[in-house]
């Protein structure tokens, strides 16, 4: 902008006018839901397997792998996943996106929920498998109830990541699907257009309603966990 004129809300209604934007934008939040979910559920497990892994070696090894993806350049991350994609023959598109970003999202889960698990107190396990508890009702009321607020943490920041991300998506992207980061560097190319700052604008606010909601929901997990310091194991029939 070169000077002021005054407020308007025409670009506002432009951006929902324009509808090939729209759906970049539909596209662009569901790629992110479903990777951030798939994502966490990888990555609790995966925490779990190599927090329970008993030798310290195989231990540092695997987290040692794990931050791989988080250490490398997103450029090097990209043009892998590319090659990887092209060497198996996968037509590139919503799936291999789809794949990347869950790829580079699960290690983000990983370091959200392992110190969880390393606050948790072995006991509460030990006590509940003493009064015959399987693994499936230790999981269900000892293990994934305390680790929830890591889970939810690492499922945020694997939606923010993987709607931020722009270097790995840019090399995975077919032409039959994009997203609003490579979409916007396309129209950046002619000129940021108002309409582009008007969705910016409207990306932010959700982005902070996010942030509220996910305060709001760590706050209101706290009370809870206090308020439930015994440890109870289901009934054994």
């Amino acid at each position: 902008m070169t000077e002021f004129t005054g407020f308007t809300l025409a670009n506002y209604q432009a951006v929902f006018e324009d509808t090939r934007l729209i759906i970049i934008v539909l596209n662009t939040f569901l790629l992110a839901f479903l990777s951030a979910l798939i994502a966490t559920i990888i990555g609790t497990f995966g925490a779990m397997g190599i927090y329970y892994t008993k030798k310290r070696r195989q231990r540092n090894t695997l987290l040692s792998m794990n931050n791989i993806l988080l250490v490398s350049p997103d450029v090097i991350i990209g043009a892998s996943f590319l090659i990887f994609f092209t060497f198996l023959g996968l037509s590139l598109g919503f799936s291999s996106v789809l794949a990347s970003h869950v790829a580079f999202s699960i290690p983000i889960v990983v370091l959200m929920v392992l110190p969880k698990l390393q606050e948790m107190n072995d006991s509460m396990v030990d006590a509940a498998r003493d009064l015959g508890a399987n693994n499936f009702q230790v999981l269900k009321n000892i293990i994934l109830p305390f680790l929830t607020p890591g889970i939810i943490a690492g499922y945020f920041m694997a939606f923010t990541y993987s709607l931020d991300d722009f270097a790995v998506t840019f090399f995975v992207t077919g032409n039959g699907f994009t997203t609003l980061s490579v979409e916007i560097y396309s129209r950046a190319r002619q000129g940021i257009s108002l309409e582009i700052n008007a969705l910016s604008a409207l990306v932010f606010i959700f982005s902070m309603v996010l942030v509220v909601g996910y305060y709001f929901i760590s706050k209101d997990n706290q009370p809870k966990r206090k308020k439930n310091q015994r440890l109870e194991v289901p009934e054994i029939r």
